[in-house]
């Protein structure tokens, strides 16, 4: 399924009208409207991105990126269209751009497939999964995929560059053996000089693997079936390609070189005292080429550990998944939210520290910490003696009110000092300047979500004023509680359960980003605050 969704989403991927409806009788979610077609003329045909947008259950926004995105399209002249297709966009249940793969589709954090469980829940999201699995392979039922020898031969040039890096590592590896036998080695720190002989030789060995898989994997065409199969995540891997392709590499035994195993040989094949590549396990051909007698006795040693050591790891790990579910199987969250045993000795006041489950929780950036003071300072100070900056962006009787009323100014000094003393205590808590936390209520995503349901004019003045949103924000925090209790210790309890939440949601939705970035209606931000609750009551760990 997942190397043809990636076939499908490609951008050259159209579909006759007979396809389409063929298609479309595969969905059990459709509702008997056939898109317009993406091109009308000669004849109608519709992309691959339109039929897997019907797909899609309901107002699902994302932003990924495929496996094969350049790092460099994410900033300058790339970063909103990309050339290569690369970036994945969903908005509003729509598949705007981008080839989706196994990090936009798979069991990864922030995938399709986890947002549409967290904002739509599970049973639309197995059925999600279900419906893309019998349409996606009915698709390529029609368009076919198959795999032939083919697909593992690569160009003249690529094998002669091939040729020439093995026998360069020959050549380096001689060096070495050269040095040695002259004394001219120098063992490095804490190795003794045979250790460090071994290692240098394996290093050689290793890059020249990684350099050969490098070149015979730039040698197949976008249209090549096995590279296809890796690329969409779906099987394989760059080191089964250069294994197929280029040279299978340095085999292992007990993480060293084929130990001896004769009198001072790996085997009868080669003479005695040989501490070449060849003679410890080195394979130079590639499956396609097929392996010499010795190469196929040292890949079978190598293969045979790895067998041995599948099966006794299974039984080790075995036994002790067992030990550690026999010694916690009666420790559960208890109804005063505790965490007990059987015996009703405490464990945790609260579920992992902070009362929340884990399947509600995402990672979620903290903006404050990175920033530098004169950044801070202009994206989260509201300057409310601007009048031309306020009509800007408020409409005309909440910036009269801003401009007459006394209270405005102390509660958004107030604010800032706030968040202030929260990105203090937020390095305090990350010296190292780590801004990924994990936490419920993903918030970017929410905002995205009310942009579209309130449909938000970016463009157009907004009717909320500064000081509602301080207020509601104030309100939500106080409604936010793990740890109920008017005592000392249950407030300091639940200081430390919610801390890094409140100063999320403080920095997020503070009156400079809400008015200027979001331009959020009343209507959306009341809608937004008590949506936030009730996620987050929902992301309690349950009794």
């Amino acid at each position: 399924t997942l190397c043809a969704a990636r076939k499908m989403t490609k951008r050259d991927v159209f579909l006759e009208k007979d396809q389409m409806m063929t298609l479309l009788m595969f969905l059990p979610t459709w509702d008997g409207k056939v898109p317009q077609p993406a091109i009308l003329k000669p004849k109608p045909l519709w992309t691959g991105k339109q039929l897997f947008t019907l797909i899609i259950p309901g107002n699902v926004n994302m932003i990924r990126t495929h496996a094969t995105h350049p790092d460099d399209e994410d900033s300058g002249p790339y970063k909103w269209i990309s050339p290569g297709d690369t970036k994945v966009m969903v908005e509003h249940g729509d598949l705007i751009m981008g080839i989706l793969c196994k990090k936009t589709l798979g069991a990864s954090a922030g995938s399709l497939l986890h947002i549409i469980f967290l904002e739509l829940g599970h049973e639309i999201c197995g059925q999600f999964y279900g419906n893309i699995q019998t349409v996606v392979n009915n698709w390529l039922l029609l368009e076919g995929h198959s795999i032939g020898i083919g697909d593992t031969i690569a160009d003249p040039q690529t094998y002669y560059d091939i040729q020439e890096t093995i026998r360069k590592a020959k050549e380096d590896v001689i060096e070495v053996i050269q040095k040695a036998h002259n004394d001219e080695l120098e063992p490095t720190p804490g190795n003794t000089l045979r250790q460090t002989f071994e290692n240098q030789v394996n290093r050689i060995l290793n890059d020249a693997r990684d350099k050969t898989g490098g070149s015979a994997k730039k040698s197949l065409t976008e249209y090549n079936n096995l590279k296809a199969m890796v690329v969409a995540g779906s099987k394989g891997s760059n080191i089964n390609i250069s294994q197929v392709i280029a040279c299978v590499g340095q085999q292992n035994v007990e993480g060293k070189r084929i130990p001896f195993g004769f009198r001072k040989r790996t085997l009868p094949h080669f003479i005695k005292d040989d501490y070449g590549p060849e003679s410890r396990g080195f394979v130079e051909n590639s499956y396609l080429a097929g392996l010499t007698p010795s190469e196929f006795f040292f890949h079978a040693m190598g293969g045979r550990e790895g067998l041995i050591d599948t099966a006794v790891k299974t039984a080790e790990t075995g036994y002790i998944q067992r030990r550690l579910i026999k010694a916690m199987e009666s420790v559960m969250v208890n109804y005063d939210g505790t965490v007990r045993n059987s015996v009703g000795q405490l464990i945790q006041l609260r579920y992992g520290e902070d009362g929340l489950s884990a399947e509600m929780v995402e990672f979620q950036s903290l903006p404050t910490i990175k920033l530098s003071n004169s950044a801070f300072l202009k994206k989260f100070r509201f300057d409310p003696s601007n009048e031309r900056y306020l009509r800007r962006i408020f409409s005309e009787d909440v910036t009269r009110d801003l401009m007459t009323s006394g209270e405005v100014i102390s509660e958004l000094d107030a604010e800032w000092e706030q968040l202030s003393r929260d990105r203090d205590a937020l390095r305090q808590i990350f010296p190292t300047g780590e801004n990924k936390v994990v936490l419920p209520c993903n918030l970017q995503r929410m905002i995205w979500n009310v942009q579209k349901i309130f449909h938000i004019n970016k463009r157009a003045p907004t009717d909320l004023s500064p000081v509602r949103v301080v207020q509601g924000v104030r309100d939500l925090l106080e409604k936010c509680v793990v740890v109920k209790g008017e005592d000392k210790l249950s407030k300091q309890a639940n200081m430390n359960a919610t801390l890094l939440f409140q100063c999320l949601v403080r920095s997020t939705l503070c009156t400079k980003r809400v008015a200027e970035e979001y331009r959020l209606s009343s209507e959306a931000f009341e809608w937004l605050i008590g949506e936030i609750e009730t996620r987050f009551q929902q992301a309690q760990a349950q009794p």
